[in-house]
């Protein structure tokens, strides 16, 4: 099932709804999909850490998934040891991966709750991977993180 909808057109319909159109339906399919392809890869977290989320919202999705993701495999989430310290643009309207990253440098710090941990990174959206290159290195040099694993959703168009 997981290739038939990774690479199925409605896979980017499924996070467009759940992201722009706050559709918690899709959540279980999603997670589905999602649990297939973590345990496929053969990694197993000790924690699951939510991208701090660019815009303000409600509901924030990636929290969301995050969430419930780490309920099916039984692992812990940590909502707060990757946190913004300033406000972004939205990586989606900044240009290329150096500004992206220049524009992330200062503004996510971590504590050191997951000293020695394998961290599971998540995020909605990947357009260039800015965001998650930073967010791990801080996660590892702030955080004291074992290992950095990263896992986006889906990829932006372009």
């Amino acid at each position: 099932m997981l290739n038939s909808i990774l690479f199925d057109r409605h896979w980017g319909e499924l996070v467009y709804r759940l992201k722009y159109r706050a559709d918690r339906a899709v959540i279980p399919n999603i997670i589905e999909v999602v649990i297939e392809f973590v345990n496929s890869w053969g990694i197993r977290p000790d924690v699951i850490v939510p991208m701090p989320p660019s815009k303000r919202r409600a509901f924030q999705p990636v929290i969301e998934i995050s969430s419930e993701l780490a309920k099916a495999l039984g692992t812990a989430l940590n909502t707060s040891c990757l946190r913004k310290t300033r406000s972004t643009a939205q990586m989606k309207d900044i240009g290329d991966f150096g500004a992206r990253v220049t524009a992330l440098e200062g503004a996510l710090t971590s504590d050191d709750t997951l000293a020695g941990k394998e961290v599971l990174l998540i995020d909605d959206l990947f357009q260039s991977g800015a965001s998650m290159n930073v967010a791990a290195r801080i996660l590892k040099h702030q955080g004291a993180a074992k290992l950095v694993y990263a896992l986006a959703l889906t990829r932006t168009r372009n």
